[in-house]
């Protein structure tokens, strides 16, 4: 029989004997081995769940991010047509002129290498090429 306080039974409180004493009066502190490594397992569980998630989206960030940057090279190259009544010889006329890269020539967030120069017969940044280095 445990005693009660409240209606609640006492965690650090043992149980009686016939004669009323107390039998076990051992306080109980800290966790067991075995609710320990439950809760790692958990985490790892859940750990193995999220990781995969988080870096797939990461990658998908800077995908999209690389996508973007083509596009504004592309529309670089018109309002440079548009500034000047001809397209540029290749990419690095672009990428040095502050007026249309003020922060210098771009990186590429996936490869962390320089986008290439190479322009296409139709004046257009080749966006097949690069993302077969991806």
């Amino acid at each position: 029989m445990r005693q009660m306080v409240c209606g609640c039974s006492l965690f650090a409180v043992g149980d009686t004997n016939s004669m009323g004493t107390l039998k076990n009066t051992k306080q109980r502190f800290g966790v067991t081995l075995i609710e320990l490594l439950i809760v790692v397992l958990i985490l790892a569980a859940l750990a193995a769940i999220a990781v995969p998630r988080i870096s797939q989206s990461a990658y998908q960030a800077k995908l999209k991010a690389c996508e973007t940057n083509i596009k504004m090279f592309n529309s670089m190259l018109e309002q440079y047509y548009s500034d000047n009544g001809k397209y540029p010889s290749d990419m690095d006329v672009l990428f040095k002129d502050t007026n249309y890269f003020p922060d210098g020539k771009p990186i590429c967030p996936i490869t962390e290498k320089e986008y290439k120069k190479d322009l296409t017969s139709d004046k257009r940044y080749d966006a097949s090429k690069h993302n077969s280095e991806h």
